[in-house]
């Protein structure tokens, strides 16, 4: 491989990591949001709740759900974008997915 190859290759792994960050990082905000909302409300409105979660297990559920958020949505980001730059190196007898034997058009579920 030449060092110009091996430079793009790098190039476009950490293109891919930045997205892949920044797709979590708002998949996290959203999270935080979207958990701290109801946590808050149920601790102030449920007696049950009132009384069993304090502080740090209200901070806990936070975190937890902003940091599978943010691995989920990086880890689909990543494989997206893998998927799609394999897809676009491979060779030209591989793109074409469709199968033509039969001359019918597919069921709409199998449409290409």
């Amino acid at each position: 491989m030449s060092t110009a190859s091996l430079d793009q290759k790098l190039a476009l792994a950490k293109r891919c990591s930045r997205e892949a960050t920044l797709a979590g990082a708002k998949a996290a905000a959203v999270a935080t949001i979207a958990s701290a909302i109801p946590t808050f409300a149920s601790v102030r409105m449920l007696p049950w709740a009132k009384a069993n979660i304090n502080p740090t297990g209200q901070a806990l559920i936070i975190s937890t759900v902003a940091g599978m958020a943010y691995f989920i949505a990086a880890d689909k980001k990543i494989l997206s974008l893998a998927r799609r730059h394999s897809f676009e190196n491979a060779p030209e007898h591989l793109k074409n997915t469709s199968y033509q034997g039969t001359g019918r058009p597919h069921p709409a579920f199998f449409r290409p």
